[in-house]
């Protein structure tokens, strides 16, 4: 499978993601480990995860991704094959996102801990306190890489204002650059990212791996009436996206899943994997025709026409974006 590089890092990976957040939430460690397995015989090489996953899971504390993914890599020694990402800011219990130094170095140490290797290959800003100085933050990074702790560094959810003054001060002062982006991306979720942060993105040359790739599971077509929202976990959110957009997105996704034979999931990865701003999307599975998905996205050959049928059906209003 053709890897893809991840920004300006020597990193490379296959053209999709894995979600970590249901490792240690919707599936045990023996789950786990054997959908990890079927991921990596596909082709796939790179897994997201964070130290708060998972954290909002009942008898949970965060962390139980990193832990099962650590386990995972030494029973099969592969700690070399795959590249992980994880991430830090989260509330792990001090009441507040938090990407202060202090808290920082400390949340690194335990995700190296649970995840059982010496360096993270890259270790992303999750969410912005909205206080701490950016190059306090970046100067965080600037001891973990010197530590040989962490290779590379990016961010997700940031404002475009909050990453321009990161990319900013990185250059000016000779800080670690963030290097990827994590924004939410999917065929109902395009304007933040298209008119917000995307053009910054592409500007700097900044890798893309896109969350919520399936919008929690819409895209993948099993939610159609109010019937539905009982088939799983998340299926209470999927009341926002049941509109009239959202049904044309699916008719679009219908039809072309019909003709190429594949799933509505695979069609609307598909369709991030074709866009040139998205370096990969990132999914989740829980079950092997997840995965499958997975394959059809990367294997399908989408037309001119079938992006441009996926691009009007998902069209959206303009509107005034707030960061």
């Amino acid at each position: 499978m053709q890897k893809r590089r991840l920004g300006n890092t020597a990193l490379y990976t296959a053209p999709i993601v894995f979600g970590g957040n249901v490792l240690g939430w919707t599936l045990n460690e023996k789950e786990s480990f054997a959908i990890l397995d079927e991921f990596v015989d596909l082709g796939f090489n790179t897994i997201d995860t964070a130290d708060a996953y998972s954290r909002w899971a009942e008898g949970n504390q965060g962390g139980e991704s990193e832990t099962i993914i650590g386990k995972w890599m030494k029973a099969r020694g592969n700690q070399k094959d795959v590249t992980i990402i994880t991430k830090v800011g989260s509330d792990m219990g001090q009441g507040h996102k938090d990407i202060s130094e202090k808290h920082i170095l400390k949340a690194a140490e335990d995700s190296l801990k649970r995840l059982q290797v010496e360096q993270i290959d890259l270790y992303l800003t999750h969410w912005d306190d909205d206080k701490t100085p950016v190059e306090e933050t970046l100067g965080a990074y600037q001891k973990l890489i010197d530590a040989g702790k962490v290779k590379y560094i990016g961010a997700s959810n940031l404002s475009p204002e909050r990453l321009k003054a990161s990319l900013e001060a990185s250059k000016k002062h000779g800080l670690p650059r963030y290097e990827v982006f994590q924004p939410e991306y999917n065929l109902y979720n395009r304007q933040a990212f298209e008119e917000g942060i995307g053009p910054i993105c592409k500007t700097e040359g900044l890798g893309v791996i896109t969350y919520f790739a399936l919008a929690s599971g819409f895209l993948t077509g099993k939610y159609r009436t109010e019937d539905d929202f009982g088939k799983s976990v998340r299926g209470g959110s999927m009341q926002k996206y049941l509109n009239e957009r959202g049904k044309r997105i699916l008719a679009a996704l219908d039809t072309i899943a019909d003709k190429h034979n594949i799933s509505q999931a695979g069609v609307a990865l598909a369709w991030q994997v074709n866009k040139p701003e998205v370096t990969a999307p990132i999914a989740s599975a829980t079950k092997s025709k997840h995965l499958q998905a997975f394959a059809e996205a990367t294997q399908v050959n989408l037309t001119q026409e079938d992006m441009e049928l996926l691009d009007q059906a998902s069209f959206y209003e303009k509107k005034e974006l707030t960061s």
